[in-house]
């Protein structure tokens, strides 16, 4: 009976270790893609994740592994995101939809819930190791899903072109957001899928 209860008493500590741990990376993906990786201090993250500073430890071995986690946790959300898309409508309307979809308002405004490459993208370089390799194990995923809608997947062009794709689509997105001026914000998404869907 004793060690029926003390496994029932691990098992809720792991259990409530596991959920405290889960909501320290959400706050931490969302924080990394508002306020950029240096703007993200581990106590601003345990407050919102509803913890003491003083428990981070128990969780990760330092910043740079929260760092990772959490990109590595707003990158899933985003290649999620963009495979939803796809998965919802036909072959044929797969890239068009991922494409308006990704340059939308919507998108625009959702800075802490979008894309981790154009919330993120030129503080990268400046990032531990672990931080990097997320970001390029994402980039080549994107680079592949786009890739995959293309009629002639498989061969060099469809590559070449899934590159500058995404290449456009970060760009376009870091600019639209940079910009104090809605009409110029606007006119760069605009532009730039007319650009993408003709090509």
């Amino acid at each position: 009976m004793m060690i029926i209860m003390r496994n029932a008493k691990g098992n809720a500590r792991a259990a409530a270790k596991e959920e405290s741990h889960e909501r320290i990376v959400v706050a931490a993906a969302r924080a990394i893609r508002r306020s950029g990786y240096d703007g993200t201090g581990v106590a601003d993250i345990m407050k919102e994740a509803g913890l003491t500073h003083g428990a981070f430890y128990a969780h990760f071995e330092s910043r740079e592994a929260m760092l990772a986690e959490a990109a590595g946790r707003a990158c899933a959300e985003s290649a999620a995101a963009a495979a939803d898309v796809v998965a919802n409508v036909s072959s044929e309307q797969a890239l068009e939809c991922m494409l308006r979809t990704y340059l939308s308002q919507e998108h625009l405004e959702q800075i802490e819930m979008g894309c981790p490459l154009a919330a993120l993208g030129s503080e990268t370089p400046r990032q531990a190791p672990e931080v990097r390799r997320v970001t390029t194990r994402h980039i080549k995923a994107m680079i592949d899903l786009v890739a995959r809608q293309s009629p002639d997947w498989g061969q060099s062009g469809a590559h070449e072109r899934a590159l500058v794709t995404i290449a456009t689509m970060v760009g376009t997105l870091l600019l639209a957001r940079a910009v104090d001026e809605p009409a110029l914000s606007n006119s760069l998404r605009e532009a730039a899928l007319k650009h993408l869907a003709h090509s």
